[in-house]
């Protein structure tokens, strides 16, 4: 049985921190599942290590409902989070409604991701009051990569952080069941997740946050175009898999590959029906 919403709002009163990764397809979903993290999101940062864009600004709905189906096929226990693209949500609370729909129905996710704080709340609105778990995300936001002027630290003066505070109210008392806080000075993180009853996930939030999420493929090393400063490296499968397959290209040059441990035989009986026996011996 799958992770519920009320589970994860219960490991926030219990004081239990929350683990959760993003995951792209079926096979990562089903290995960060087998691991314990029972949180996965299908992020919109797909567009970068997935599909080599710059920025998450071309991934399209589409692309979500295709990789998060992927995601939940792999998985019997995670919950699962799809976030919603650019653009799918800012028009109109029914707008929104739709496309969470379509997340729901045609990905059969669990819940959906959005960005913004006060301006989205009546989508926020809309869409947990017709059944769909909304997960919020402030601070760094990344579809505003380009009015932000990069990815940079959000809330670093006073009004700043009071809008992020303010912000974060304004979601939960719109029904969101939890708040994504990315890039955001630990003092600021770590106060707006005592003020709140729902859950704060943090990423380059620090330590005060209820929970941590990190992009798979930068805390395995396997994204190598940058490593953000909030990322921990548990591993370097980039160099790994480099490694392996340089090595499998030379093995297949030199003959050493395959087999006969790698290949599959044939009665030489019906080899001779192809070719007729072999030519014997004067």
């Amino acid at each position: 049985m799958r992770l519920t919403i009320r589970q994860i709002q219960t490991m926030k009163r219990k004081g239990e921190r929350i683990a959760m990764l993003t995951a792209y397809d079926y096979t990562m979903a089903r290995l960060v599942e087998a691991a314990g993290v029972s949180f996965i999101l299908v992020g919109d940062s797909l567009g970068m290590v997935m599909l080599g864009h710059d920025s998450t600004l071309p991934v399209t709905l589409d692309a979500i409902i295709h990789h998060a189906q992927a995601v939940v096929r792999g998985t019997t226990k995670a919950l699962v989070v799809a976030d919603l693209p650019f653009m799918t949500y800012n028009i109109s609370p029914e707008l929104a409604l739709q496309n969470a729909a379509r997340l729901m129905q045609e990905a059969g996710v669990q819940a959906v991701k959005l960005e913004g704080g006060r301006h989205v709340v009546p989508m926020v609105q809309r869409m947990t009051e017709c059944g769909i778990p909304v997960m919020g995300h402030l601070g760094l936001t990344p579809q505003a990569v380009h009015q932000l002027s990069g990815f940079r630290v959000q809330g670093r003066t006073v009004e700043s952080a009071q809008r992020l505070l303010d912000d974060a109210r304004a979601l939960e008392d719109a029904g969101a069941f939890s708040v994504v806080l990315e890039l955001v000075p630990t003092e600021l993180a770590r106060c707006i997740s005592q003020t709140l009853a729902i859950p704060t996930i943090g990423i380059g939030a620090g330590a005060g946050c209820d929970g941590q999420v990190q992009v798979i493929h930068d805390m395995l090393g396997l994204y190598e175009d940058f490593v953000p400063k909030h990322t921990k490296q548990f591993a370097t499968l980039g160099s790994t898999i480099r490694n392996a397959v340089s090595q499998y290209v030379q093995e297949v040059q030199s003959g050493q590959f395959p087999t006969p441990d790698h290949s599959f035989g044939m009665d030489e009986t019906l080899l001779q029906s192809l070719y007729g026996p072999a030519p014997q011996e004067p």
